[in-house]
């Protein structure tokens, strides 16, 4: 289970909770500082407005117990609201706007590269923050000359052979995804009485998606009357679990290589220039 401000990723490497000084004599050549990103919206009858930024503090808890001692990797607090207009008028939804994200995310940006820090790793659980948190990456990497990246942590795998490919298709909101991370890190917030399963009705669509290929506006209302899009009548906190376990292991390994990536490194030298 989950509980929040305990282990190495509150304790060790936490990065507010050490002083000015402490912070000043880090060393910062290979320093990554990891800024969760989530949102608090609706997710059906089931599942807590919360279920975004809790899934992404639990993952990077559970990730950062992994790491060695020696990789410089530093959490802030997470940004818990995130841009989720589409969910609006759903009760429980608090969303900010784009423009309000944004600004946000490239004022700590500027700030820490007063600290003297250059790396920053955006680490997204919200899929309406995606499209936004790209472009913010490379303003940040324009205006700040810092080294950013952007993750989102679904993208790593982890539920091959646990949840059905059509679910991964288009189960991508409350559903047995989402639903068995929760019941795995936080039991008591899942009201397992109120499991919902709707799917957009797409499977005849060849190229239409609704994350993937070409994809259309839409707002959930559009897409679904439940709050939902997927069958979280399947999940189970057995699902979660191997899903996390998996999905910490290959974001510890992750995590380990961009404090060590420099993008210098990245740009060749064109054939017969020398």
């Amino acid at each position: 289970m989950f509980i929040r401000y305990e282990g190495a990723a509150w304790e060790e490497r936490f990065l507010p909770r050490l002083t000015s000084k402490q912070i000043r004599e880090l060393p910062k050549d290979n320093a990554l500082v990891i800024l969760p990103i989530g949102a608090v919206e609706q997710h059906g009858p089931h599942l807590p407005v919360m279920t975004d930024a809790l899934i992404g503090e639990a993952t990077l808890t559970r990730a950062m117990e992994l790491l060695s001692p020696e990789a410089q990797a530093w959490l802030l607090p997470p940004i818990a609201y995130g841009k989720s207009n589409e969910h609006l008028g759903l009760p429980g939804t608090v969303s900010i706007s784009a423009a309000t994200l944004q600004g946000l995310v490239m004022d700590i940006a500027a700030s820490l590269k007063l600290s003297g820090f250059g790396k920053l790793l955006l680490f997204n659980t919200h899929g309406g923050n995606v499209d936004l948190l790209n472009v913010v990456s490379r303003e940040i990497r324009i205006v700040h000359g810092m080294t950013v990246f952007y993750l989102s942590p679904s993208s790593l795998g982890g539920a091959e052979g646990v949840i059905d490919p059509e679910e991964m298709e288009y189960g991508i909101h409350g559903g047995d995804y989402e639903t068995s991370i929760v019941m795995a890190i936080k039991p008591g917030w899942v009201q397992s009485d109120c499991l919902v399963s709707e799917v957009p009705a797409m499977g005849d669509k060849r190229f239409l998606t609704l994350e993937g290929r070409i994809r259309f506006a839409w707002r959930m209302a559009d897409i679904s009357a439940s709050g939902i899009c997927g069958d979280a009548t399947k999940a189970t906190a057995a699902k979660g679990e191997i899903i996390q376990g998996r999905v910490a292991g290959i974001l510890a390994e992750a995590l380990t290589e961009l404090c060590e990536f420099d993008v210098a490194d990245v740009r060749g030298a064109p054939e017969g220039s020398r």
